[in-house]
């Protein structure tokens, strides 16, 4: 384990406030705690001359950390790290959300800057969270998806993260209101209506108040529902931004991903079939279909030969993806998962299934309409 002498890192301490690092002897042995404070100067100086010690992970930012991580962490580091933002969109009324905001988010974008395909499989293998958290669940989800576009279109690091930002944060004046919509089975009342058309422009004044400066990120959530055409809400307007485009595309296409009480989730063919019949076109859309394929990381799915297997991959084109494969064309379990590059002739993939590999679904004119390979 690497370290380095404390006075080469003596600009990241405060006299009087709380060390942000441990502090350590020529033998590794501690001698003042994370947290602990040092009061002058002297007693700085006096760490300095005994040779004192600092461990360089303890250096590294959150980010930094997942950038040098083993792969083999990773997935472990996806829930940890949504767990976090679970917990900072829960005080999204808080005087200090900007910055809880800011600190969960880096570490997600560093981790779907690190592996793509694993944050494409966080928004295919959502977990079987209670419908009432179906509000933050989609933020997370949308978030993820909007970041990955983002890069693909060739957006700048900042700008990437501020479309993460727009997508956590659009729907938190109704995070509750989207729980029980997606619990119950009877039709939107006219309040619960009239309170969806109005979260834009309360989710924008709720970040005002918590302080969030970024005007283009507000704008972006004040317009994420507003289309081209003057038909959207709440100001049918007619011309936003590329953020808040962006952002609307990206909620669209998680949220037919998603399941609710009186709905199951769409198979992610048929919805970038139908994200793209929308407007074959646009830019954003295509960069959606493109950066998901018909059959994204964590989608089950049976071959040709009717082997089974899960997603973990995406392939050279939309239609190939790379398969663990988890059963033989009989059915019966393989020892380990093999590899499987679905672009192989006869290797194809046949039908999208259900969750945990349960119950085909033909992909066939679903995917017939895509040419984006």
């Amino acid at each position: 384990m690497p370290y380095t002498p404390l006075v080469t890192v003596k600009h990241r301490i405060a006299l009087g406030q709380a060390l942000p690092f441990n502090v350590l002897d020529a033998s590794h042995a501690l001698m003042l705690a994370k947290g602990q404070v040092v009061q002058t100067a002297h007693q700085l100086e006096l760490l300095f001359q005994r040779g004192a010690l600092v461990d360089l992970q303890e250096l590294l930012t959150p980010a930094e950390r997942i950038r040098n991580a083993p792969r083999e962490a990773l997935p472990g580091l996806w829930r940890f790290c949504m767990d976090d933002l679970h917990k900072a969109l829960g005080h999204c009324a808080d005087e200090h959300f900007p910055a809880a905001l800011e600190q969960a988010s880096q570490p997600v974008l560093a981790l779907v800057e690190r592996d793509p395909d694993l944050a494409i499989f966080q928004v295919m293998r959502q977990e079987a969270n209670p419908l009432m958290q179906y509000g933050m669940d989609h933020a997370l989800h949308t978030g993820i998806t909007a970041a990955l576009v983002a890069r693909r279109l060739g957006w700048s690091d900042a700008e990437q993260e501020r479309a993460m930002k727009v997508s956590l944060t659009m729907n938190v004046s109704m995070f509750e209101l989207q729980g029980q919509l997606a619990s119950q089975t009877t039709p939107i009342t006219p309040e619960q209506r009239q309170a969806v058309l109005a979260h834009p422009e309360f989710s924008a004044r709720m970040l005002l108040l918590a302080g969030v400066t970024d005007t283009d990120w507000i704008k972006a959530v004040l317009w994420h529902h507003e289309v081209q055409d003057g038909s959207g809400y709440p100001r049918g307007l007619r011309d936003t931004s590329d953020l808040a485009n962006l952002v609307r595309q990206a909620d669209i296409y998680t949220t037919k991903l998603s399941r609710r009480a009186n709905r199951q989730a769409m198979a992610p063919d048929e919805a970038a079939r139908m994200v793209f019949m929308q407007d074959p076109k646009s830019s954003m859309i295509n960069a959606i279909v493109k950066e998901f394929g018909l059959y994204p990381p964590g989608v089950f799915v049976r071959l040709m030969g009717g082997e089974t297997g899960v997603v973990v991959q995406r392939g050279g084109s939309v239609k190939t993806p790379i398969v663990a494969v988890l059963t033989d064309g009989r059915g019966q379990p393989l020892s380990s998962p093999q590899r499987c590059d679905t672009a192989e002739p006869g290797y194809g993939v046949a039908a999208i299934l259900g969750e945990a590999g349960h119950g085909p679904r033909q992909p066939g004119a679903a995917a017939g309409g895509l040419i984006c390979g």
